[in-house]
């Protein structure tokens, strides 16, 4: 028994006009209403100073230690015999500057006591600022 009759029932429907109107308001409201803060607005005087220039670059003596441990410095190769030859040499190829830097670049299969011996030889020579040369893996 159907008491309502035979009726076409509409689907309700979710109008979102409305919605966006009411967005749309409420962003204008807020960007009305912001106050956007800007760090530059202050004076501010930086002091002055009359510093030096600065100082030249220092004289790289570069290091290459293989894995068969040959030395080759500054493209000269080496063949190692003493500590004291080996600083020796690194004073000449520092041709009388002032605190030059040494390079190692060691094979990754180097012996360490082949770094070594180029530490001790730099430490001999008064050289004292020592880095070592490494690269990105993959490349």
């Amino acid at each position: 028994m159907n008491l309502r009759g035979y009726r076409m029932r509409d689907e309700p429907e979710i109008n979102f006009i409305p919605l966006i109107d009411v967005l749309l308001v409420i962003l204008i409201f807020l960007m009305v209403s912001t106050t956007y803060q800007r760090i530059n607005e202050l004076q501010i005087m930086l002091p002055e100073a009359n510093a030096d220039k600065p100082q030249t670059k220092p004289v790289e003596i570069n290091v290459g230690v293989d894995a068969l441990g040959n030395y080759v410095v500054n493209r000269q190769v080496f063949r190692f015999s003493t500590v004291e030859d080996f600083a020796a040499l690194l004073q000449a190829a520092a041709q009388d500057s002032q605190e030059p830097v040494v390079i190692i670049n060691a094979d990754a299969s180097a012996s360490h006591q082949s770094v070594i011996r180029v530490m001790e030889a730099a430490r001999l020579a008064n050289m004292p600022r020592i880095t070592f040369a490494t690269r990105i893996p993959g490349t």
